[in-house]
């Protein structure tokens, strides 16, 4: 009789067992566009540049030094991102054939920025930040991969992030697209200026500055309702700062004078923007056209 139970209860638990591991990669399967949803579109390289730029692709994509690539600034990758959750490996950005992104075809790219998923059909960790990317436009995206395209092709072997329980990790990401891709995409605001629109989309999509600007919940997701008020530093030591009330803090005095910092860093005395991890960000923003400079200062002084 006891033999008999047992053997019902161990039936009971294998098949509540089998049902929870079908929910879960139910729920955790990647969810990638198909290639007819990829317009056709010709590229405008100069636009892919200024995106590249806007994103500060080079900040987490540069070349260790010493590395291949590294003497000619190069988005190489392979230098280390410590997070609390463990450290990862930013990809080789570079049109390599075996260790970059020369064989990703365009829906390829458009999936890892807009869906966070692999060439492979994998989850990528959301420390690639397409939670932002997703934003962007089906055109800008086009436009960004046919620059990294254009660039020098360098060989720089990728590494796996050194995440405990990897696989089951990165499938569990599946979970948390759940949650963070509920949060609305970049929309234009009614009675904005054209300048301000034009800086709220450069800092919100591509240059994804609520990735470290806006605090996360618990379930590292975005609170939008404190949308760049500052939070905990995503490499877990330090704060990063408010961008919120930066006039009112006496921070910055206009937008002229914000357009200088991000001009020219430090060189002014804006050490805010010329140390840490700010420094390689600032550099990059100072490559883009003053209008977008300015417009991504309007938009960030209007911010209270």
């Amino acid at each position: 009789m006891k033999a008999r139970r047992l053997a019902k209860l161990l039936a009971t638990l294998a098949t509540l067992a089998v049902a929870g591991a079908a929910a879960f990669l139910l729920l955790t399967r990647p969810d990638p566009l198909p290639a007819a949803a990829v317009p056709t579109h010709e590229a405008d390289l100069r636009n892919g540049e200024t995106l590249y730029h806007a994103g500060s692709c080079l900040a987490c994509h540069k070349a260790p030094a010493g590395a291949p690539g590294a003497d000619r600034g190069l988005p190489a990758g392979g230098t280390p991102f410590p997070t609390p959750v463990g450290v990862f490996h930013p990809q080789n950005l570079t049109p390599d054939a075996e260790t970059g992104l020369g064989r990703w075809s365009e829906v390829d790219f458009v999936n890892a920025m807009r869906r966070g998923v692999s060439p492979r059909g994998t989850h990528y960790f959301p420390a690639f930040p397409y939670a932002s990317y997703r934003s962007m436009t089906m055109a800008d995206l086009l436009d960004l991969r046919a620059y990294l395209m254009s660039l020098p092709a360098v060989t720089s072997p990728s590494r796996e992030a050194e995440v405990p329980m990897v696989a089951l990790a990165r499938r569990g990401v599946g979970l948390w697209k759940q949650v963070a891709f509920r949060q609305p995409t970049f929309s234009p605001e009614p009675g904005r200026t054209a300048s301000w629109t034009r800086g709220a989309y450069l800092a919100n999509a591509p240059g994804h500055c609520g990735e470290c600007h806006t605090p996360k919940d618990w379930a590292m997701v975005a609170d939008e309702s404190r949308h760049m008020a500052g939070g905990p530093h995503p490499g877990g030591e330090g704060k990063v700062p408010s961008l919120r009330g930066l006039v009112a803090r006496k921070k910055y005095k206009d937008v002229d004078d914000l357009v200088l910092a991000l001009q020219n860093g430090e060189t002014l005395g804006y050490e805010d923007l010329s140390s840490g991890g700010m420094a390689a960000i600032q550099e990059s923003l100072a490559r883009l056209p003053e209008s977008d400079v300015r417009a991504i200062s309007e938009y960030l002084l209007s911010l209270e």
